[in-house]
């Protein structure tokens, strides 16, 4: 299982959140389809169109762990999504802090058991955090290109 915390870097100050958003869902299914294009609309707006895609299945995965794995009637699962100028980070809370995240590998033709496998693919790192209060936090993160000011964005880009 991944760490709890992604690594700080020993005597460095936190970056500066550039964007955030953050938005309490009703456990339902419906709540996984919002969520999904609410950040692929905004990870666009906040100029990362080439990791929406991305990031919008991660969440989609991570919202529907906490639908089938972290829900409690009456609680809300909440999305967070932060843009520093080196990363980009999504959150989904639950109120189950009990029920961690386990990936495993499913078998050929089984219908669940993929989602936290597609998350490690997708991002660049994933872990999960106890909640303040009760309940835990799974996240994603993306760890965004530095462009030296004048030069071309989309040289040296993987395609």
């Amino acid at each position: 299982m991944p760490e709890t915390q992604p690594p700080a870097r020993p005597g460095a100050d936190p970056e500066p959140v550039l964007h955030e958003d953050r938005l309490d869902y009703t456990p339902t299914t419906r709540s996984v389809t919002l969520a999904r294009r609410r950040a692929a609309r905004l990870v666009t707006e906040w100029g990362h169109p080439g990791i929406a895609g991305d990031l919008a299945l991660v969440v989609s995965e991570l919202m529907t762990n906490a639908l089938l794995h972290g829900s409690l009637r009456g609680r809300l699962i909440r999305v967070r999504i932060t843009a520093t100028g080196t990363a980009l980070r999504v959150e989904v809370s639950d109120p189950r802090g009990e029920r961690l995240p386990c990936p495993r590998a499913a078998d050929g033709d089984e219908q669940f058991g993929r989602g936290l496998l597609l998350v490690g693919a997708l991002a660049d790192d994933w872990g999960v955090r106890p909640r303040a209060g009760m309940g835990k936090t799974v996240w994603a993160q993306w760890t965004l290109a530095v462009t030296p000011c004048g030069a071309d964005p989309l040289m040296g880009r993987k395609e």
